[in-house]
């Protein structure tokens, strides 16, 4: 009788274990099914632990992690941003409209999500700070009485790489590199507009003539040494001004020259 309750005893400690045991078993097995995470390529997950930072996930696929950590996704693909066009002065004071276009990407997760309280608005905003600064640095384009090395019009490229270089230094902090940032809209002002086209028409007519009026100089000058050269003609000095008048008019004027020939001698 006393073996009978020894087995009866051990059977049901056996069987309480075995229930005791299935239990841990299913909690061990729920935990770990909820630490199963997907991550996806180029995307990482932040992880936290009661408020304090632990560290980064970045290989793609199925990860565990342990399921008391705080888990945040962010990106970490390249993005675009399209600037709206803006009006700002530039170093002239005159208003011009500007627009950009930044493709940026996050490099520093920790910094994007910590540092910054949100990083795609900063990155928006701080890239609208970077262009008014810029446009603000360099004129439109050069004035007549004014020569700058750089102006926005004229030299895109170096235009550019300032914009870059400024953006990578306000956006450093959120942890984000700048890929690419170009000006994708430049012109005056409307209010502005059409007495600044005035004035490039000005002033490339002006260009136009300085030019002519050089060339033509330089011809009057060869002729005038050929024909002492090859001693054609013995011209006194006045005749040599009637001659120069004569020539630059030809060359210099508008429009073509009807030619009066003279059918008596020089000084008639």
């Amino acid at each position: 009788m006393a073996v009978i309750c020894l087995l009866l005893a051990g059977g049901v400690a056996a069987a309480r274990f075995g229930i005791v045991l299935a239990v841990l078993l299913l909690l061990i097995s729920i935990v770990l099914f909820i630490g199963i995470t997907v991550i996806n390529p180029n995307e990482a997950i932040v992880c936290t632990l009661f408020g304090d930072y632990v560290g980064t996930m970045k290989q793609g696929g199925l990860r565990w992690v342990n399921p008391l950590y705080s888990k945040a996704r962010i990106s970490l693909r390249a993005r675009n941003l399209n600037g709206q066009t803006i009006k700002v002065n530039d170093k002239m004071g005159n208003p011009i409209e500007i627009a950009a276009v930044v493709v940026w990407q996050v490099t520093d997760t920790a910094k994007a999500l910590f540092d910054v309280d949100n990083y795609v608005n900063f990155v928006q905003i701080q890239s609208e700070a970077a262009v008014r600064f810029l446009t603000s640095s360099h004129s439109y384009d050069n004035m007549e009485d004014e020569h700058e090395a750089v102006t926005l019009r004229d030299n895109t490229g170096q235009i550019n790489k300032f914009l870059e270089q400024e953006l990578d230094e306000r956006l450093g902090q959120a942890g984000v590199r700048v890929m690419e940032a170009r000006i994708s809209h430049l012109a005056y002002a409307p209010e502005i507009a059409g007495a600044m086209l005035q004035r490039q028409q000005a002033t490339a007519v002006v260009s136009a003539r300085k030019q002519i009026v050089e060339g033509a100089v330089g011809m009057v000058e060869m002729a005038l040494a050929r024909l002492a050269e090859k001693d054609v003609v013995q011209l006194d000095e006045e005749r040599k001004a009637a001659m120069v008048s004569n020539l630059l008019v030809v060359l210099c004027g508008e429009k073509s020259v009807s030619p009066v020939v003279n059918a008596g001698t020089l000084y008639n």
